[in-house]
């Protein structure tokens, strides 16, 4: 039998419907309410408000796109995938998540804009963790590898340069669709950063021929 969904889950499943079917602007507690099976002032004892009740669908969003991008990374490192594969695996499977959380939606544009003004303190909180995380991965992978960063590029800079990257991309993709083609050009970002922040790699030293030298002492046959 299968275990019933918790009513804090439930009513955010709810809600993100909603808001995906409607916008932000033209949702409701009402409609929320509905779609959750409850009534209005049953969902009123969960969240306080429309506001209250966005703020909490996204934070939830943010923490399974933490899970994803870690998840990601490290699958992608037992591959042995180079370190540029690494990194846009991890971004690639958080941004995924927030894309499929919105995929269909006629009001993604306005969806991404309005949870930078609900959920802004969320947005900085998961922000600064998602930026950490790529740090982690860095910094991890280097020390496995015994890979260096240029001089000058620390593993915290790199990490944040992968998210002015994603800003960057989203200038040429304002809504991020095409997801395909956004992420695309994002990889592509994020592979001559890369690049442009490793040390060049050390050629190992050339090994010794094994074969003795034989030092003639002449033939006085």
């Amino acid at each position: 039998m299968q275990a019933r969904q918790p009513p804090h889950d439930r009513i955010l499943d709810a809600a993100m419907r909603v808001f995906r079917r409607h916008g932000f602007r033209r949702s409701s507690i009402e409609q929320a309410a509905d779609e959750a099976g409850l009534t209005r002032q049953a969902l009123y004892h969960h969240f306080p408000s429309k506001e209250a009740l966005f703020c909490a669908a996204i934070e939830r969003l943010y923490e399974r796109a933490v899970l994803a991008e870690t998840a990601a990374a490290k699958a992608a490192e037992a591959t042995d995938a180079a370190l540029s594969d690494i990194l846009i695996a991890e971004i690639g499977a958080r941004l995924g998540t927030l894309f499929a959380a919105l995929e269909g939606s006629p009001h993604l544009e306005e969806l991404f804009s309005e949870h930078l003004a609900q959920a802004r303190d969320p947005y900085q909180t998961y922000s600064a963790r998602f930026e950490a995380e790529v740090a982690k991965t860095v910094a991890r992978v280097c020390r496995a590898r015994r890979l260096k960063l240029a001089s000058g590029v620390t593993v915290e800079e790199l990490a944040r340069c992968g998210e002015m990257a994603i800003h960057g991309t989203k200038s040429a993709y304002p809504s991020m669709q095409p997801a395909d083609a956004f992420l695309n050009q994002l990889a592509v970002m994020l592979r001559m950063l890369i690049a442009g922040a490793m040390a060049p790699q050390t050629a190992p030293p050339a090994k010794r021929s094994q074969r003795k030298v034989c030092v003639s002492t002449g033939d006085r046959r």
